[in-house]
């Protein structure tokens, strides 16, 4: 695993976790970067899936009994979706929806997180997706928000979604259309017993990809750090079962990370290169790796020398 060359500040979606009842965060004590409890996977079978591409302009969906791929690998069961998203564009927000069909049951989604090396770099487990009740526009669902902040120089992340046997020996608790009514209206809600969906190895999955300024997972290595080259993933173009509008396909052969900005010939300023390697430290001392990421960026732009040996210090320091 690559994992001591990436740092992983984990921030669990306090919105999510509020709107979903008797709900806390000791029920979800998810720490995404042990990525040890998930499934190994040989980069050779990751090398085989058809990755579908997703951006912010769209929804992608996937009918797992039909659209879903197979990796014969221990741990997974059944048919797994397989999502590309850009990592060139900043912060991302990644919801991933399951939605329940009350007659057959409901697919009890993981997520497993690569970088453009596809080396994993985060997991999510079952208990991460969580239940939410129905809305006006949307149904019941499992469903559970993802913040990843991409490493500089990459091109690609690679989200696999696939369920486990463990997940399938549990089910969820849905909330019965009259309670929800009930409390829809403000009316007393009814004592009655709510259905009960069990787990099973298909159903509908979709993969929504935003900008997010408040990104808590870096995917990636680090600065300085030794990484392998970069290897090329099956087929990215959007296979035919998409039933949402898909991106036009990206190229299949993922580059190897970008080279450092190109510094000013002339020397930065004493003070300047103190201001920027201060704020450095006191971003990463906060947690805020974005922003240390940007000043080490803006500060090697104007010229400075010793920005970027601060930011991998700091950073190794919070690790």
């Amino acid at each position: 695993m690559k994992m001591k060359k990436s740092l992983i500040a984990l921030s669990l979606s306090v919105g999510l976790l509020a709107s979903v009842p008797g709900i806390t965060l000791a029920d979800v004590n998810i720490v995404p970067q042990n990525t040890a409890a998930a499934p190994a996977i040989p980069t050779s079978a990751l090398q085989q899936l058809n990755w579908t591409p997703v951006d912010t302009s769209n929804t992608q969906s996937v009918q797992l009994s039909t659209g879903g791929q197979h990796l014969n690998v221990a741990g997974i069961t059944g048919p797994v979706a397989a999502f590309s998203v850009p990592a060139n564009i900043g912060e991302l927000t990644l919801t991933l929806t399951s939605e329940v069909n009350k007659e057959s049951g409901v697919f009890a989604p993981n997520v497993l997180v690569f970088d453009q090396n596809m080396s994993p770099a985060a997991y999510f487990p079952g208990s991460y997706f969580t239940y939410q009740e129905p809305g006006v526009m949307s149904a019941d669902r499992l469903e559970g928000v993802m913040r990843l902040t991409p490493a500089l120089g990459q091109q690609k992340l690679y989200i696999l979604v696939f369920t486990t046997q463990s997940d399938l020996q549990k089910t969820t608790t849905l909330l019965d259309p009259a309670k929800a009514y009930a409390k829809g209206v403000g009316n007393a809600v009814p004592s009655i017993p709510d259905p009960i969906a069990r787990h099973i190895t298909e159903g509908v999955v979709k993969l929504k990809v935003k900008n997010s300024s408040s990104s808590s997972i870096l995917v990636g290595p680090l600065f300085g750090s030794s990484a392998p080259s970069a290897v090329t993933v099956g087929n990215t173009a959007a296979p035919a079962y998409n039933t949402q509008p898909a991106p036009a396909p990206a190229p299949a052969p993922v580059v190897a990370p970008a080279p450092a900005p190109a510094a000013k010939s002339e020397p930065m300023l004493n003070d300047t290169e103190s201001y920027f390697n201060r704020a450095i430290k006191q971003a990463a001392e906060k947690g805020d790796i974005d922003k240390a990421l940007k000043l080490l960026n803006e500060a090697e732009r104007l010229g400075s020398k010793t920005a970027r040996a601060t930011f991998i210090s700091s950073v190794k320091g919070k690790g």
